[in-house]
């Protein structure tokens, strides 16, 4: 099989500015212009007229654009509705639910801190609790994690929500393994797919769970502002988009597709995004950008003498390394670092805590290459060296 061809060659597709290293994918997505063209496209359609736009085109281009969807990520168009990111999607799972004073919440230790406090707010407001259940760093071996989550299901849990690719360690998360403890014990289950599609092969009805949400925005080349829900059919009924407007109660997809007058062409320029993943072959694209950021986390690792926090089978396209002696107390003091890439070294890169540490996490898309990262393992010494702006 010919492969197309990736690297620095790739960057004439983007937008990107050429002068940076752009090692922080995961966080934010890049969209080709192709599939921002498209997206201009729909906007110029929908400003020559709104209300014909709005009253007779909009639904049954979303309701397309729900099967192309559904093809890609697996189950029925009508079980796929749309969201501006994840995070929104978790929010409507979460504020759907009916919880009482004593009930528990249950989430891991490496949670992305937006989906951590949509627990704590519902939670409080509910009386209920949040229990954690700890992942081990490194992450090299399930079994812990599923002995721990057995341990952390009671009777009154009402919710588990798990990664599938956590954000801070990049960990992926043997979520079907988990969300099969939870269904034995009667517990429903929503994954947070944020970095998912696109950068792992899905089957989502598949996986046993209740409710998904991911976006496309960040590695399947959508626009932003472009993410999806999946809920298994028996529980769309109580499912609510978190703005309830004109459609409730006419049906989980046509709540989620229209909550309001918004700007939809990034959802609707969405089959540009997976026909250009398409051209460029999705396994040979997972297979680029794995190798890629394995390569890249282990020459960083032996740099510094650390570690990765997860074993290369738990592992995709992107790599989070431990930065030794370095600590931070909070978020401010690690975006400080990743402040002083950007400004000082032209170098984009995740910068995260786990458990009081401070990790690198660099990603690898199909315009990066090996040289991407070398300046880190200089740099990265002298952070260790105690040189933290």
């Amino acid at each position: 099989m010919n492969f197309p061809q990736f690297g620095h060659v790739r960057l004439a597709d983007f937008s990107l500015a050429p002068d940076v290293a752009h090692l922080n994918h995961g966080s934010y997505g890049a969209a080709p212009r192709v599939v921002t063209d498209a997206a201009q496209v729909w906007r110029e359609r929908m400003e020559a007229d709104p209300t014909s736009f709005f009253r007779d085109d909009l639904p049954g281009a979303t309701r397309d654009v729900a099967a192309r969807v559904a093809g890609f990520l697996g189950g029925r168009s009508e079980d796929w509705g749309f969201l501006e990111n994840a995070t929104q999607g978790t929010n409507a799972i979460i504020a759907s639910l009916r919880l009482e004073p004593g009930d528990e919440l249950l989430c891991l230790s490496q949670v992305y801190n937006a989906v951590g406090n949509t627990l704590r707010h519902y939670g409080e407001r509910a009386g209920a609790r949040i229990v954690t259940v700890p992942v081990p760093v490194p992450f090299i071996d399930p079994e812990p994690l599923f002995a721990a989550l057995k341990a952390a299901i009671g009777p009154r849990t009402r919710l588990a929500t798990f990664d599938h690719i956590s954000s801070a360690g990049a960990v992926v998360f043997p979520v079907r393994e988990m969300a099969a403890i939870c269904r034995k014990r009667g517990v429903p289950v929503a994954i947070d797919g944020a970095h998912a599609p696109g950068q792992l092969p899905l089957d989502v009805p598949g996986l046993g769970v209740d409710w998904y949400v991911g976006n496309l925005h960040k590695w399947a080349f959508a626009a932003r502002g472009t993410a999806i829900i999946w809920c298994a059919p028996e529980r769309q009924a109580a499912l609510h988009p978190v703005s309830i407007s004109h459609y409730l109660g006419q049906g989980f997809a046509a709540e989620f597709d229209f909550s309001g007058t918004r700007d939809s062409s990034a959802w609707l320029a969405v089959p540009e995004a997976l026909d250009y993943l398409t051209t460029l072959d999705p396994e040979a694209v997972h297979a680029h950008n794995n190798a890629l950021a394995r390569e890249a986390g282990e020459m960083l690792a032996d740099a510094w003498g650390s570690e990765i926090a997860a074993a290369p089978e738990f592992t995709a396209a992107m790599a989070s390394v431990r930065l030794p002696g370095v600590t931070a107390a909070d978020r401010t003091a690690a975006r400080r670092i990743a402040r002083h890439l950007r400004e000082a070294h032209n170098i984009s890169a995740g910068v995260m805590m786990i458990a009081g540490g401070v990790w690198l996490r660099v990603s690898a898309q199909i315009y990066n290459e090996l040289d991407d990262y070398r300046p880190l393992v200089a740099i990265g010494r002298r952070l260790i060296q105690g040189d933290i702006p």
